[in-house]
């Protein structure tokens, strides 16, 4: 349900947009997140904005990354600027939300996490 695009090679000081759709029948989307995973490392949350706006960094993109979400189009982004090699991994995001089987099943409180495919992004010179 979450179809994530925009990865690529840019070099460093570069930018990049991530795009992260979600599908289906979905009636509320509450927090929605990038994170990001190199080979032999766990994955790392980047940032997260939930349904009130409240926005999430790690310490190693403030100032770097933006977040943000389109609530008409169900879609999250991610805006990538002065990349540095370090920004190397496949980032993946996520959404906790409730589609329509979930809410005939459990009810309107419900809501369950769900993960885009990935989309690489590596930068170098």
């Amino acid at each position: 349900q979450l179809q994530a695009s925009g990865g690529g090679v840019v070099r460093p000081g570069g930018s990049l947009r991530l795009s992260c759709a979600a599908s289906g029948h979905i009636l509320r989307i509450n927090a929605m997140s990038w994170h990001r995973q190199v080979p032999g490392k766990e994955r790392e949350l980047v940032a997260s904005v939930n349904s009130r706006n409240t926005y999430k960094y790690a310490d190693s993109v403030k100032g770097r990354f933006t977040i943000s979400r389109d609530n008409a189009k169900n879609t999250l982004y991610l805006q990538m600027n002065r990349l540095i090699p370090e920004d190397t991994a496949v980032y993946y995001c996520n959404a906790d939300l409730l589609n329509n089987a979930d809410f005939v099943s459990f009810g309107p409180e419900y809501s369950r996490s769900y993960w885009g495919q990935g989309t690489q992004v590596t930068v170098s010179s």
